[in-house]
């Protein structure tokens, strides 16, 4: 509230004379502003429009409180030339008492504009331009309204003076004599009468005309703002954030149909035609009712045939949409060359999907209109020709959702359609991890606008980097990033240049470096095996990769740099390089002639923590004491240990399983032991385990 009474005093202080002149309420004291930004806070910004009738009791209010509030205001102001002003601001306030949404919208257009206007001067208050920015100028949604309002009022005005001119033509006809002067008072009246009918339609046009300019802007900018929020959600799939709430953006489009239909009706009303400005509307009204149209919840973008999947389709003008016939929409899957092509006739069919019909529905509770496919599924899929080495999850599909839909006040239907975000297609679950590369790389490569679905082959190093970070931190739901030394050590891996120490910024990754080629000395491709770690962070280590707790992707050379000089028992936990989805503990320890080595324990997986916790097994090994730097291990991973279970009772014998590493003798003890070798020359060798239970 604090920031609202600053943001009223900076704008009583800025020279913005042009707003002032045009809205009254810019003048208003810092008490009634404050009240206003208050008020207008605690409603949804959206619900003011003119077309919202429903809220017109909400204005009534508003404009009740705020003529009390001037009056309030002037009689306990003691300048006197102040004091009539507001008392003369309060009089003309009663102009708005048959439309108060009028005046509420007026004033929601007032303080958007101030929050632009203070954003622009002041980085303190750019949080407050960011939703309305786009529509903030003076080609407004908001503007727009009154400029039509402006249009209809210039409508009324001149229907009087044609009403008054047809009066005085008819008394001066009735009076007019043979030798009458011209110059006679009836004349000149007339004569005055017709010019002002002249002007007034003059005036009438212009206003139209800027009205349609206005709404082109306005549209232009809503289409412009649906891509952004599409692209938004295009690039979710790899972790970037993304706001799906689509509700502002509909109440614009609902507001330019409106306007729309207004401005088509003013054209009717003139009584003859203007063809450019009907042929305008005309296309605006075809482009805003085809783009209205958007994919709310796309389906996987794997999607295996024969699996039942779900999306949902939302129509943005639905409340406008003719009662009568339902609105069915149909959905079918295509190929890439098809999404090129999606103007010209169908191809072949390359799928059969089973229930791709849905019903356009409105939920009057949510005001949202959407079509939901709940069980569909893929039966079969006809792939094309594959170029090369081309593997199957590197063919892209995507579904077309396509409808015919006929708008209130409109008399002929017209075809909408959309496409999903890309799919892959797989026949078994071993294809999953490739398939979900090719959409990683479409998803965070691929240009907006682009034709389906070109990606490129190659691209910076940085921009990979950022990828895989976004990605790892979404999956894992964690706000702990990777570090500059997990950045070098992945590039690294991916260049396989384990020696290099520059910057990889600015080399080229390629795809097949990403997800064709298998590592140098490995069975499984980069995105395989950084997809494994990941999955295993994401299910059994995030609260300790969210807590700092491990180092993660580090270069067994860097490993032995920053370890070669900490005492004996220092550990840090790092991901295996040599299996997927693996993360191993490398120690110091001190050799048989007093000198020091690190070893590296046989990583544990995914099986093996499920058996036994991370934390756990950390406790169970004595030869690591200290977690890198110097951090006791027994205060940070205290957390992360098991309370030791009861005894169970029945006379039977308790077991336990504890975690020994290398030779560590085993103790004779009534435990299970479970043992992981330990190697000093880097070599990660296979687990062995020990059960063995022990009669005390």
């Amino acid at each position: 509230m604090a920031q609202w009474t600053q943001m009223s005093q900076m704008i009583q202080h800025m020279n913005n004379d042009a707003m002032n002149s045009l809205y009254p309420p810019a003048t208003f004291p810092i008490e009634v502003r404050h009240y206003l930004a208050e008020w207008i806070e605690r409603q949804r910004w959206d619900d003011f429009v003119l077309e919202k009738v429903d809220q017109e009791s909400n204005a009534q209010v508003l404009l009740d409180q705020t003529i009390s509030m001037l009056q309030s205001i002037a009689q306990q102001n003691a300048n006197v030339v102040d004091r009539l002003k507001l008392m003369q601001i309060s009089r003309n306030m009663t102009m708005f008492q048959q439309q108060p949404l009028q005046f509420a919208v007026m004033v929601r257009a007032i303080l958007t504009k101030e929050r632009v206007l203070l954003a622009t001067s002041n980085p303190q208050f750019q949080q407050y331009a960011n939703t309305e920015s786009s529509f903030s100028n003076i080609q407004s949604v908001d503007h727009l309204v009154l400029k039509v309002l402006d249009v209809q009022d210039t409508r009324q005005k001149m229907h009087q003076l044609q009403e008054e001119l047809n009066w005085e033509r008819q008394n001066y006809e009735s009076l007019q004599e043979p030798n009458m002067d011209p110059t006679s008072s009836e004349m000149q009246k007339l004569q005055k009468l017709q010019y002002n009918v002249k002007a007034m339609a003059t005036k009438r046009f212009q206003l139209l005309k800027e009205c349609v300019d206005s709404l082109d802007q306005c549209q232009t900018l809503l289409i412009s703002r649906l891509k952004e929020w599409r692209w938004d959600q295009h690039k979710a799939t790899i972790g970037q954030p993304f706001d799906d709430n689509l509700n502002l953006l509909q109440t614009r489009c609902e507001q330019l149909l409106g306007v729309n239909g207004k401005l088509r009706q003013e054209l009717v009303l003139i009584g003859k035609p203007i063809p450019e400005l009907q042929e305008r509307l005309g296309t605006l009204l075809q482009v805003l009712i085809q783009s209205s149209i958007v994919v709310d919840k796309h389906p996987p973008q794997v999607i295996k045939t024969q699996s039942k999947f779900s999306t949902t389709v939302r129509y943005l003008l639905g409340e406008k949409v003719a009662p009568g016939k339902p609105v069915v929409l149909k959905a079918q899957i295509i190929n890439e060359l098809q999404a090129r092509n999606l103007g010209s006739v169908p191809g072949d069919n390359v799928g059969e999907l089973i229930n791709n019909t849905a019903i356009l529905e409105h939920i009057t509770s949510t005001k949202y209109t959407c079509a939901t496919f709940r069980n569909m599924s893929i039966k079969k899929i006809k792939r094309a020709d594959r170029k090369g080495s081309e593997s199957v999850t590197e063919e892209k599909f995507a579904l077309l959702f396509s409808t015919e839909i006929t708008i209130t006040g409109c008399d002929t239907p017209y075809k909408i359609q959309i496409i999903s975000l890309p799919v892959v297609v797989i026949v078994h679950g071993s294809q999953e991890n490739n398939a979900m590369a090719t959409i990683i790389w479409d998803c965070a490569f691929s240009e907006p606008d682009r034709v389906p679905f070109k990606v490129p082959e190659r691209v910076p190093w940085k921009m990979m980097y950022n990828t895989l970070n976004s990605k790892f931190t979404a999956e894992v739901k964690t706000k702990h990033n990777l570090d500059q030394y997990n950045q070098h050590f992945l590039a690294q891996k991916v260049f396989f240049m384990p020696d290099f120490v520059d910057d990889f910024s600015n080399m080229l990754v390629s795809w097949a470096q990403f997800n064709k080629d298998v590592l140098p000395g490995r069975l499984f491709t980069f995105w395989q095996w950084f997809e494994g770690v990941m999955e295993l962070t994401k299910k059994h280590l995030n609260n300790y990769w969210s807590e700092g707790l491990i180092f993660g992707f580090i270069g067994k050379q860097h490993l032995h740099l920053i370890l070669k000089d900490r005492p004996n028992g220092t550990f840090l936990l790092r991901f295996s390089d040599s299996e997927i989805g693996g993360i191993t503990i490398a120690y110091v320890s001190a050799t048989e002639n007093g000198g020091q080595t690190i070893h590296n324990i046989q990583p544990f997986t995914k099986r093996d923590l499920e058996i036994r916790s991370l934390g756990d097994r950390i406790r169970d090994i004595n030869d690591i004491t200290y977690l890198y730097p110097e951090f006791p291990k027994d205060e940070v991973f205290k957390k992360f240990y098991t309370e030791p279970q009861a005894a169970p009772g029945g006379g039977y014998i308790p077991v336990s399983l504890l975690t020994k590493v290398g030779t560590e003798a085993l103790v004779d003890s009534p435990h299970s032991v479970v043992g992981f070798s330990v190697c000093t020359d880097d070599m990660e060798l296979d687990i062995q385990t020990i059960l063995e239970t022990l009669d005390q």
